[in-house]
């Protein structure tokens, strides 16, 4: 199974998982760590909107539990076509961890279907140190 495909396939099962009873909109992600690790989110609805958590933060905080810090490869999956990409502000939570060339891929329930790099996703990420 190439790299892609294993983070598709957990991202989907992620998605199995989600709460999204406000919005009928499930999505998962799949996060690859420097240790070759596979986390896993699905986006987690509040009434409170907008407070609940989408895909990709619940993926970073299992990272995080699990004593990583670096993202070598992410995998986002909902039934939408053309697939979606990462909201603005997971953009930007993902580059907190994620280098310029780490591949972000884009599936629906088929499969993967797309791929960019963070730079190509957010080419002015905000950083605080300069460079």
């Amino acid at each position: 199974m190439a790299p892609e495909e294993e983070l598709y396939a957990a991202a989907l099962a992620a998605r199995a998982r989600a709460y999204a009873p406000h919005s009928n909109f499930a999505v998962g992600c799949a996060i690859r760590s420097a240790s070759g690790a596979i986390h896993v989110g699905a986006n987690v609805e509040n009434q409170s909107y907008p407070e609940g958590w989408c895909a990709e933060t619940s993926a970073i905080a299992q990272m995080i539990m699990a004593g990583e810090r670096e993202i070598l490869e992410v995998c986002v999956v909902a039934d939408l076509d053309p697939p979606i990409t990462p909201c603005g502000g997971c953009r930007q939570r993902l580059a907190e961890f994620a280098g310029p060339s780490t591949l972000v891929h884009a599936g629906d329930l088929g499969g993967p279907r797309a791929s960019w790099t963070m730079a190509e996703l957010l080419p002015a990420a905000f950083r605080l140190e300069e460079g």
